[in-house]
């Protein structure tokens, strides 16, 4: 089996060339490698059978890099020096991680698993989970500014329920029920939230997916909100919405 280990840090890669070398005879090639374009020429050089990636690398994140393939043919295992709730995102999608400082059993665990996994077409699948859950997670720590006439709002983006159209205007509703008129578009916002769970299911209208209670599916579609408050669903985007909560589930 081929391995190559991706990680921005010297002392990680040496110790986990060590170690392999020690405790996994039947890895036959260790390569490694520091960062994003680096990882991603040397996958195309090598071909490994298993990536050992970083989470954070020195001119991107591993999501970067995998982002960056047409084609994930191999087996991955993540190294994360996350928080717990990155950790249980990884938990979740069934994905393998170590954990720094990496231990030695866990290594060997990790690398038995991941030789018998070789060949798992339901990897695109869990990366997918994956990234949902990390984006989700991120949502919960990001904030963003938001200014009118008189204030400058620090607001987390995980308390915005929704947002409408108003003109040359958008109108932010908060989870606390608090209402903030920005004078932006609806396309700008769409842009910067899209990748942390927000919808757009009506030209007039974006939404904090995780904010759904329920999709009512009379007269062309309807969603209601945790607010209460009922958004339209256009028939041109009805699919696309359905297909985001079916993933939801």
């Amino acid at each position: 089996m081929k391995v190559l280990i991706v990680d921005d840090e010297l002392n990680i890669r040496e110790g986990l060339k060590k170690m392999i070398t020690a405790f996994c005879p039947y890895v036959s090639e260790i390569g490694d490698t520091y960062g994003v374009q680096s990882g991603l020429e040397a996958i195309k050089k090598e071909q490994p059978d298993l990536v050992l990636l970083d989470v954070e690398l020195e001119d991107g994140t591993g999501m970067d890099l995998l982002s960056s393939l047409d084609v994930i043919d191999f087996q991955l295992v993540f190294i994360t020096a996350h928080n717990k709730y990155a950790i249980d995102a990884f938990k979740f999608s069934a994905i393998e991680f170590l954990l720094k400082p990496i231990d030695t059993d866990n290594l060997m665990h990790a690398l038995d698993k991941a030789k018998k996994q070789i060949g798992n077409e339901n990897l695109a699948e869990q990366l997918q989970i994956l990234k949902q859950s990390l984006n989700a997670i991120r949502a919960n720590d990001k904030k963003i500014v938001l200014k009118d006439i008189n204030s400058i709002y620090f607001v987390k983006v995980s308390d915005i329920v929704r947002c409408e159209s108003d003109g040359q205007y958008t109108q932010f509703h908060l989870s606390d029920s608090q209402k903030i008129l920005i004078s932006k578009s609806l396309k700008e916002y769409e842009k910067l939230l899209e990748p942390y769970g927000f919808i757009r299911p009506h030209h007039s209208h974006l939404i904090n997916r995780h904010k759904i209670v329920r999709f009512d599916k009379t007269n062309g579609g309807t969603l209601l909100m945790e607010t209460n408050c009922r958004i339209p669903v256009s028939h041109r985007k009805r699919a696309h919405i359905l297909q985001v909560l079916d993933n939801q589930q």
